[in-house]
């Protein structure tokens, strides 16, 4: 139990926080299986509850969820060794317990939450296309004017999320997502590795050519910067060293 006090304005009605992770997938451009990305789960989980949130996490599906090995700090590459965060969930088994056995969409209240954050990973790239609950969640957020929130490869989910006359959800809006000059940067580091060949690219589409085609206003921070941006309610993050910035924005719209 932490012994921070969170402060919330109401005790009686605290803020409530749907979490969406990625179901597991297999990579139709590598045949890797993956999955949602560690730190775009926790570092908001952490977040949300320091500020008094309540926080549940879902997926497309439900069920088991699993990470990308990279995003794991125990993970033999070292990539996210020094996720200390991401560590500490981990070593708490009734939170582990919560990735187990996640909840589908479905069941997401929208009278029940004051928003829906979907996090990414690699697994969105490849099962966001046919994760129509969710698109039909994330819009309803959005259109209610509450909160909806998605950051690096989960903002997947703009590529297939409409209102209701059709028309892009992110047209004219100013969002993030992950960069082109990031995936250059992933792509690179696996043709060096001899993981792919050169020319194979690690993901189907790109995030930012496929939010600008559709008339977003795309922005982002360089390689590898914490970034987030809030147009309205809807809140965008651009990787995956953005959830804490992601979730500060959804925190500064919400308050407590």
């Amino acid at each position: 139990m932490s012994l921070m006090n969170t402060n919330p304005l109401n005790p009686e009605a605290r803020k409530r926080v749907a979490i969406v992770i990625a179901n597991p997938a297999v990579s139709t451009t590598t045949g890797w299986p993956v999955g949602f990305w560690w730190s775009e789960l926790t570092h908001p989980y952490l977040a949300f509850t320091e500020a008094g949130y309540e926080v549940e996490i879902f997926s497309p599906a439900g069920g088991a969820c699993v990470a990308d090995g990279m995003s794991d700090p125990n993970d033999a590459s070292g990539y996210s060794k020094t996720d200390l965060i991401t560590q500490g969930f981990l070593h708490t088994p009734e939170l582990v317990a919560l990735v187990a056995n996640t909840r589908p969409v479905s069941e997401i209240g929208l009278a029940a939450f004051d928003a829906i954050v979907v996090a990414g990973g690699q697994a969105p790239m490849f099962n966001f296309v046919s994760a129509s609950a969710l698109r039909e969640k994330f819009v309803a957020f959005y259109t209610a004017g509450k909160v909806a929130a998605a950051l690096c490869h989960g903002t997947a989910i703009l590529k297939y999320a409409q209102l209701p006359d059709g028309t892009p959800l992110v047209r004219g809006k100013t969002v993030t997502g992950f960069a082109n000059v990031e995936e250059d940067f992933a792509d690179n580091a696996v043709w060096q590795y001899g993981l792919l060949p050169r020319g194979t690219h690690v993901m189907p589409w790109r995030i930012e050519d496929a939010l600008r085609d559709l008339g977003a206003n795309y922005v982002q921070a360089g390689l590898w910067r914490s970034f987030a941006v809030r147009d309205g309610n809807l809140i965008t993050g651009q990787q995956n060293f953005s959830g804490a910035e992601t979730a500060r924005l959804v925190i500064e719209a919400l308050g407590r």
